[in-house]
């Protein structure tokens, strides 16, 4: 299937890409490519594929979520740049006037 030249400038307009005239005949030439090699996958016979089958078995990767004990709260600020009591001490985000 080859597409026309009308219809890589209706993607890239959908897609808000401004395309300058040779890239719009390389995403023509290459988005053709692409069309005609799923051509080629549409003859396979996949009736015996269920619709949600992976090629990798599934998983769970999460490790179980077990109580442990905190770090202390020395320990996690003593290489803090500021801290104001047990707390770290970061710069604002939206005021400007902050003394440094």
């Amino acid at each position: 299937m080859t597409l026309s030249r009308e219809e890589v400038e209706h993607v890239a307009q959908l897609a808000r890409l401004g395309l300058t005239e040779d890239e719009k005949e390389r995403m023509r030439d290459q988005l053709s490519s692409i069309l005609e090699n799923m051509e080629i996958l549409k003859e396979l016979d996949t009736s015996a594929i269920s619709p949600t089958a992976h090629v990798l078995p599934l998983r769970n990767v999460v490790r179980p979520d077990e109580v442990q004990p905190s770090l202390p709260v020395e320990g996690v600020l003593q290489n803090a740049p500021r801290r104001e009591e047990d707390y770290f001490r970061i710069l604002p985000v939206f005021e400007e006037d902050y003394e440094r």
